[in-house]
């Protein structure tokens, strides 16, 4: 703003408009000098006389007899008036070449002008331009941004989802814990109320089959008496084998057994056979198996009747695995 106030103060007119003045003022100087010698010339050209010429004798003469006139002369041919040629037009002087160095200066200061011009736009486009690369880059990053932010939402929308389904599975599972738990409650308290029932009703049709076998035995003793017709009527020495033959084929136990351990089992019968209770009074130590034993007495239902057709109302049975 400066340099162009200072330029517009001292600068000089542009040199093209300093040229065509000074070639039109030449151009007037020139006609106003041809137009003075033309209005000279034409002057001095009326002003000049006509020259009149007279012939004179240098010897006087006698006068001569008269004679015949001669005839008068041919009267002179008339002279010529002679011009002058108009005097040489003064010279023109030669304009005197323009004093350049103010054009110079002003077309320094153009050039500079124009050089801080340039410079300026090219600052400009420079500024411009980094502008641009940091919209374009602000532009990128914000970009950038929310795409780290719509991710993270997602991320964070999944594991919320995650989260849920896992609460919910949880929530499932203890439910079903729960339910399991209570249902082994449930199923651990009727076992418990059957066997109590079982050993109830055992005992009564134990004690009721001892008081029938010392009836028909004659026998007057009590539970633990050890009189002949009371051992006689116990099981004979093959009805074990005879129940176990029955039992052993419903035993499923696909796993391998170390050793051969023996599990003990009480089954109580009635009459006619029917295991009504069974009750394990010697584990094996391996649980497996015992589970195995007491499933297949469930599978197997009845026991078959001793060599005398009767069904001892209990009987305790060893089961191995490789017996």
């Amino acid at each position: 703003m400066h340099a162009h106030t200072d330029r517009d103060q001292f600068a000089p007119p542009r040199p093209p408009a300093r040229l065509r003045a000074i070639t039109l003022a030449v151009l007037v100087h020139a006609v106003l000098i041809g137009a003075l010698t033309w209005g000279v010339n034409w002057k001095n050209t009326a002003d000049q006389p006509a020259v009149e010429a007279e012939l004179w004798a240098a010897v006087p003469t006698q006068a001569a007899p008269r004679a015949v006139e001669p005839p008068p002369p041919p009267p002179p041919p008339p002279v010529q008036q002679v011009t002058p040629p108009p005097p040489p037009a003064p010279p023109v002087r030669a304009a005197e070449p323009p004093d350049t160095r103010e054009a110079d200066i002003a077309i320094e200061r153009e050039k500079k002008r124009l050089e801080q011009e340039k410079k300026a736009r090219e600052q400009q486009q420079l500024r411009e331009k980094r502008e641009r690369e940091r919209k374009e880059e602000e532009r990128r990053d914000r970009l950038e941004q929310e795409k780290k932010e719509r991710l993270q939402k997602e991320r964070d929308k999944e594991k919320e989802q995650r989260e849920k389904q896992l609460a919910e599975q949880k929530k499932v599972e203890q439910d079903k814990q729960k339910k399991l738990a209570e249902d082994k409650r449930k199923a651990d308290e009727a076992a418990k109320r059957k066997a109590e029932t079982e050993a109830k009703q055992l005992a009564e049709q134990r004690e009721a089959n001892l008081r029938r076998i010392q009836g028909m035995a004659g026998a007057t003793g009590g539970e633990n008496a050890t009189g002949t017709a009371q051992r006689s009527a116990g099981p004979s020495g093959s009805y074990g084998g005879k129940v176990a033959a029955k039992v052993k084929p419903n035993i499923v136990y696909p796993d391998a057994i170390s050793g051969n351990p023996r599990a003990e089992v009480e089954v109580r019968l009635s009459p006619d056979g029917t295991i009504v209770g069974k009750r394990l009074v010697q584990s094996s130590g391996n649980k497996a198996w015992d589970d195995a034993v007491l499933r297949a007495l469930d599978k197997t239902e009845t026991l078959p009747r001793d060599v005398d057709g009767r069904v001892p109302p209990s009987l305790t049975i060893g089961f191995r695995p490789q017996d």
